[in-house]
């Protein structure tokens, strides 16, 4: 007998698509790619849940930026989203193992040849040359390294990575 998939726990999934449709708490683009759920036996697909996430992520960012646009104007969002786009560019054009901070001492953080590897991609990306996605974006993985890039750091890069693109859409 084969042993139940694991997947996204039922209950977790549930309770947040609940109080996002009712209204019980703004849901931001932000709050939708940091949520994580506890996997379990039997649980949702977890590759159907995410891909559901990311639509709603998708709808979600679409009216931030209109109310973005609404409160400052086309020209003013364009300079807020061109300033975010500059900051990550200026990040990701350091020398290799010194684009991010490093974790704190004995503690373990994002894998620094990954990270690096993957920021490479997004410089590409930039000077059009290489092809990325949202979804490359918000389902890298990097393995740990004892002393690697503080992942606080290179989370915040990469969220904001996936606004950017959100609103070059």
């Amino acid at each position: 007998m084969k042993a139940p998939a694991k997947g996204y726990d039922v209950a977790a999934v549930d309770a947040f698509i609940a109080g996002a449709q009712a209204g019980e708490s703004v849901v931001s683009s932000n709050d939708i790619r940091a949520v994580a759920f506890p996997v379990v036996k039997g649980g949702y697909s977890t590759v159907e849940v995410d891909a559901a996430l990311e639509r709603f992520e998708d709808t979600v960012a679409e009216h931030e930026i209109s109310e973005l646009i609404s409160r400052i104007g086309p020209d003013g969002a364009t300079a807020e989203v061109r300033a975010v786009a500059q900051d990550i560019l200026n990040r990701i054009v350091l020398e290799p193992r010194k684009r991010f901070r490093g974790a704190p001492l004995f503690a373990y953080g994002y894998n620094r040849n990954d990270v690096d590897e993957f920021t490479d991609r997004i410089r590409a990306f930039y000077m059009d040359r290489g092809l990325l996605s949202r979804s490359d974006v918000r389902g890298i993985t990097f393995r740990p390294q004892l002393g690697g890039y503080h992942e606080g750091q290179v989370d915040l890069l990469l969220d904001e990575l996936v606004r950017v693109m959100l609103a070059a859409k």
